[in-house]
C-alpha cells in the first residue's frame, strides 16, 4: 500500500469519527421522544433519566462515532433525573444536546475537556428542580384550567367538544412549547457553553445543588414517619422512649433511618429494591419485639 493510499484511508477514518452538527431538527426530534416516552421507564433508581437517554440517543450518536465514548455519554444522560415535562425537559433537552456537542468537539480534537461530567450533571441538577415548579405551576396550575374555563359552557350545553377541547388544547399546547423551550435551550447552551464554565455560574449551580439537597432533607422529615411505641416504668415512673427521643433531637428516628438508606447505597451501590426488602424486614422485626 502507498503512503497516499495511507493517507487517504486515514484521512477517511478522520472523517468519519468527525462529530456531526447538530440542527434544530435533531433537537425537536430529541423533545419529541423525550415527550411522548416521559412516565414508562420511570424507575425508582433512576426516575426519568431513561426518558431523557431515548430522547437524546440520536443526537449522541450522531456525535460519538467511538462505542466507548457513546457508551460514556449513554451513562452520563443515564444519571438520576426528575423535572416537568415542557419547561424543564424542554429547555434541559436543547442544553444538553449542545453541551455534548461540544464535548464531541473537544475529545475529537483532543482538547482539555472543560464541558465535563460533573459540569453537564451539576447543570441538569440545578436546573431540573427549579423548572419543575416554575413549570408545574403554570401548565398544571394556570394553562390547562384556562383551557377548562373555555370549555365549560359547551359542556353545560351538552356539546361533546367541551369535554375534548381541553385535553387536546392542552396537549398540542405542551408540545409546541416544549419544542420551543428544547430549541431555545440548544441556542442558549451553544452561546453559553463559556460562560456555563465560569465561577460565578458554576458557584450558582452549587448553591442550587445545596439548596436542593435541603428540600430532599425537608420532604425526607415530612414524608418519612419512624416513631418508637417502646415504654417501661424505670422506679415506679414510666420511661417513653420517643419522648425521650424528641427532646434529644425532633425527627431522630425518621433521620437514622434515611441516612441507613444512605449508607446502604454508599456501600452496596443505588440498589433500591433489594434497600426497600431490607428495610421492610428489619422495621417488621423491630415492631415485632415492640420497639417500633
Amino acid at each position: 500500500m502507498t503512503n497516499d493510499t495511507l493517507k487517504t484511508a486515514t484521512t477517511t477514518d478522520t472523517k468519519e469519527m468527525l462529530p456531526g452538527e447538530i440542527t434544530k431538527k435533531d433537537v425537536s426530534k430529541a423533545y419529541l421522544r423525550w415527550h411522548f416516552a416521559n412516565e414508562i421507564p420511570h424507575s425508582f433508581e433512576r426516575y426519568l433519566a431513561p426518558s431523557l437517554l431515548y430522547g437524546m440517543m440520536p443526537v449522541l450518536r450522531k456525535l460519538y462515532k467511538e462505542d466507548d465514548a457513546l457508551r460514556a455519554a449513554y451513562k452520563r444522560q443515564l444519571l438520576f433525573f426528575n423535572t416537568q415535562l415542557t419547561w424543564g425537559g424542554g429547555i434541559i433537552t436543547g442544553l444538553m444536546s449542545s453541551m455534548e456537542q461540544e464535548r464531541a468537539k473537544q475529545e475529537y480534537n483532543n482538547e482539555e475537556i472543560t464541558m465535563t461530567d460533573d459540569l453537564m450533571y451539576n447543570t441538569k441538577a440545578g436546573l431540573m428542580g427549579a423548572l419543575s415548579g416554575i413549570g408545574d405551576s403554570i401548565d398544571s396550575g394556570t394553562v390547562q384550567y384556562i383551557f377548562i374555563a373555555i370549555a365549560i359552557p359547551w359542556a353545560q350545553n351538552g356539546l361533546a367538544l367541551g369535554a375534548i377541547f381541553p385535553f387536546i388544547c392542552f396537549a398540542l399546547y405542551q408540545v409546541l412549547i416544549g419544542l420551543f423551550f428544547a430549541r431555545q435551550g440548544f441556542v442558549m447552551g451553544r452561546s453559553a457553553t463559556g460562560l456555563m464554565q465560569s465561577a460565578g455560574v458554576q458557584n450558582a449551580i452549587e448553591l442550587l445543588s445545596i439548596l436542593g439537597l435541603f428540600m430532599m432533607g425537608i420532604l425526607a422529615g415530612n414524608y418519612v414517619t419512624v416513631s418508637s411505641s417502646l415504654e417501661f416504668a424505670i422506679s415506679g415512673r414510666p420511661f417513653i422512649l420517643q419522648e425521650t427521643l424528641d427532646a434529644i433531637l425532633p425527627g431522630l428516628l425518621p433521620l437514622a433511618t434515611v441516612m441507613g438508606v444512605y449508607w446502604y447505597y454508599v456501600k452496596k451501590g443505588l440498589k433500591v429494591t433489594r434497600a426497600l426488602l431490607w428495610l421492610t424486614l428489619i422495621l417488621v422485626v423491630l415492631a415485632a419485639v415492640g420497639i417500633l
